[in-house]
C-alpha cells in the first residue's frame, strides 16, 4: 500500500491553481448555433490588431452597434469592416490608412452577416 505519490517530471506551481479542464466554448462563444468563424485575408484592419491569417469568431446572433467590427457582404462580397451608423448613413470603416471607408447606399447590395466578437492572433515563432 502507497501512502504519497511521488512525481516523476518537473514540479509545477501552477497545479495549485488549477480549476480543472480549461472549456475555450464557455469562454470564447456565447450563442453555439451562431457562431462560426473566418479566417482573414488581407491587411485592411490592421488598426484594430486584425492580421492577415488571424482566425476571428463571429456571432450572428448579435444586432451590430456603430463601433462593432462586423462581417458583411457588399455587393456579393465578404469584408471585415468597423461599423458606423450616423444619421441613417451606414460606413464600413477599414482600420488602415491605404484603404477608404464604403459608402452604403440604396444601390448597395449589402447585409451584416455577424458581429466579431474575438480575433485569435498567431504570435509566430515555430
Amino acid at each position: 500500500m502507497f501512502i504519497v505519490t511521488v512525481p516523476a517530471g518537473f514540479p509545477s506551481p501552477a497545479e495549485d491553481y488549477a480549476e480543472g479542464p480549461l472549456d475555450l466554448n464557455r469562454y470564447l462563444i456565447h450563442h453555439p448555433a451562431a457562431t462560426f468563424f473566418v479566417r482573414v485575408k488581407g491587411d485592411s484592419m490592421i488598426g484594430a490588431g486584425i492580421f492577415c491569417g488571424d482566425l476571428l469568431i463571429v456571432d450572428r446572433a448579435l444586432m451590430p452597434n456603430h463601433g462593432n467590427v462586423v462581417i458583411a457582404v457588399v455587393n456579393g462580397d465578404l469584408t471585415v469592416k468597423r461599423f458606423h451608423q450616423e444619421s441613417g448613413q451606414i460606413l464600413l470603416m477599414p482600420e488602415n490608412p491605404d484603404y477608404a471607408p464604403i459608402v452604403i447606399d440604396c444601390n448597395t447590395d449589402f447585409a451584416i452577416w455577424g458581429v466579431v466578437t474575438r480575433a485569435i492572433h498567431f504570435l509566430g515563432g515555430s
